[in-house]
């Protein structure tokens, strides 16, 4: 059974003001739709299409508005497991929620699929656990193989040709743990996730992943020294962060749209 939440925000503050007590009993706080993104980019496009406002419940930082007169609330955890699992419970905690969608970009295990594609699994695999998440249908095309949720970065051939042969089709590091604190929760969640990366093409490895920070932002020093170690690989770089871009705007805007209407 799902928590009641402890804040409420009113209309005419943007959302921003805590109530008390007395007021959330006499004003019961509508549900909110959540957009739920582990990084700031992921983050980006959907605050400019919703014109979300940053705001606090708390000591949790959000950015609220609405969608069609639906109260909706958007949140990054940051990187990983760990931090999806504590995000989406402070999030629960914070406000009562109708149904979560994690949104952002997700990596490829094959060199086909076009940078950009809407990725729709009808699983979600914890790699550590081996527990299994089914999200909750979207309308927006058929469910299609797993997503593998893991906190290690995954470039082996051969560990990608078997995920490859048990139906994975992308590799990512939060939807899993955000599923199992929605159903811990009973709180109706999907996924809505867009390729930026390719696992096998070699654009990824252990010294780019280190070029973020745990929540997300960029890691300037680290950016700089791989540009001063690397300079041959500049244009790559610019190209993945143009296709990065790309798939950030694709979920967000195919996120919005599955929320959007009757």
């Amino acid at each position: 059974m799902r928590r009641r939440s402890r804040y409420a925000l009113s209309d005419d503050e943007h959302r921003r003001r805590p109530i008390t007590m007395a007021d959330s009993m006499s004003s019961p706080m509508p549900a909110h739709v959540a957009f739920v993104c582990a990084m700031p980019m992921e983050l980006s496009p959907l605050k400019r299409m919703l014109s979300l406002t940053k705001t606090r419940a708390g000591s949790l930082e959000v950015h609220t508005g609405s969608l069609e007169g639906r109260p909706v609330v958007a949140v990054v955890t940051g990187m990983g497991t760990a931090l999806a699992t504590k995000g989406v419970e402070r999030l629960v905690e914070a406000f009562e929620i109708e149904r979560v969608l994690v949104v952002g970009i997700t990596g490829a295990v094959e060199n086909e699929t076009p940078i950009g594609t809407i990725i729709l699994p009808e699983v979600v695999v914890n790699s550590a656990t081996g527990a299994e998440f089914r999200p909750e249908p979207l309308g927006l095309g058929e469910a299609i193989g797993k997503m593998w949720t893991t906190d290690v970065l995954i470039t082996d051939p051969d560990t990608l040709a078997g995920l490859r042969a048990d139906g994975v089709v992308s590799l990512d590091m939060e939807t899993a743990a955000v599923a199992e604190v929605c159903e811990r929760h009973a709180i109706p969640w999907s996924v809505v996730r867009a390729i930026s990366d390719r696992a096998s093409d070699g654009s990824i490895d252990e010294e780019v992943f280190g070029l973020s920070n745990q929540d997300g932002t960029p890691n300037p020093k680290a950016v700089a020294a791989y540009v001063l170690r690397h300079p041959g690989r500049v244009p790559a770089m610019a190209r993945m962060a143009k296709e990065a871009k790309l798939a950030t705007e694709r979920a967000a805007a195919a996120a919005i749209s599955s929320v959007s209407g009757p």
